[in-house]
C-alpha cells in the first residue's frame, strides 16, 4: 500500500535524521536510538515519520546482518536462549514434552527435538517450527 507523503515534511524530516549506510558500531546505535524515538510516539507517527523510520529500520538490518552474522546455534541452545530471554524455566515448558525427563534431556542437548515437539514450542514461543529442527 503507497502512502502519499507531504514531499516538504518528509524532506524536512529527512534533513533532520540525516539517515545513510552505516558503517560502524556507533552509527548503528545512532541509528537504533533513532528508531525507538520513533516507536516510543506509537499510533502518533505521521506517514512521513514512519516512512523514515522503515528506512532506519532497512539500514540497521543491512548493517546488522553484514556484521553480526550468527552461526547456527543448535536447537536446544536456542531453546535455552528463548528460555532465559523470556524468564521461564523448564518447568515452563514441561508439559510441551511427553515427560520431564524428555525435557531435560532435550534442555541438555542429550536428545533431539522432535517435529512434533518443534511444533509445539513454536506455537508457544511464536517463532518458525525450523529453529528447533
Amino acid at each position: 500500500m503507497t502512502v502519499a507523503l507531504d514531499e516538504k515534511r518528509y524532506g524536512d524530516l529527512l534533513k533532520s535524521v540525516r539517515p545513510h549506510v552505516i558503517r560502524d558500531r556507533s552509527e548503528n546505535e545512532k541509528a537504533l536510538r533513532q528508531i525507538e524515538a520513533f516507536m516510543s510516539r506509537g499510533d502518533a507517527l505521521s506517514a512521513e515519520e514512519r516512512e523514515v523510520m522503515d528506512l532506519l529500520v532497512a539500514l540497521v538490518e543491512k548493517f546488522e546482518s553484514d556484521h553480526y552474522a550468527l552461526s547456527a546455534a543448535p536447537p536446544a541452545e536456542i531453546l535455552r536462549e528463548l528460555l532465559a530471554a523470556r524468564n521461564l524455566k523448564q518447568k515452563d515448558v514441561v508439559d510441551l514434552f511427553p515427560s520431564k525427563g524428555v525435557a531435560s534431556e532435550v534442555l541438555a542437548g542429550k536428545r533431539s527435538i522432535s517435529k512434533s515437539q518443534a511444533k509445539r514450542l513454536a506455537a508457544f514461543f511464536h517463532v518458525s517450527p525450523a529453529l528447533f529442527i
